[in-house]
């Protein structure tokens, strides 16, 4: 399993100085991102070099509708969907989520949250598994 190694997040929709991007890959789930509001929501993590990824664990708060996209090139661009999920409503605690990859490759994920149970979501912690 990686968790984050050296992986980070070079996009995201939204930034709160209090709750930045960086939280989602520090692997503490006691930190996290934070939307502002309004949909869709997006970030994207660049993992060091291309990885074979079966597995994506998300750590989050308030996320409805997500959408997974891959690509393999130095660049974040020209993406390719993955997987989308429809996540569980957890009142007052998080969700916990195992998604799979099917052994997919990619040098960076783009994480699109179309919809939210409420205006905010946040996202906790993105570990993998190869």
């Amino acid at each position: 399993m990686i968790d984050s190694s050296g992986a980070h997040v070079v996009l995201a929709s939204s930034s709160d100085e209090n709750h930045p991007p960086e939280n989602i890959t520090d692997g503490n789930n006691k930190t996290f991102w934070m939307s502002t509001g309004m949909f869709p929501q997006e970030f994207i993590i660049r993992f060091p070099e291309t990885t074979n990824i079966s597995t994506v664990i998300m750590d989050s708060y308030n996320i409805k509708h997500l959408k997974i996209e891959r690509n393999t090139s130095p660049n974040a661009a020209d993406f390719e969907p993955v997987t989308q999920e429809e996540l569980e409503h957890t009142e007052g605690h998080l969700q916990l989520n195992s998604i799979s990859l099917k052994g997919c490759s990619a040098t960076h994920l783009r994480f699109i949250i179309t919809e939210g149970y409420d205006h905010f979501v946040s996202v906790h912690r993105i570990s993998v598994k190869t």
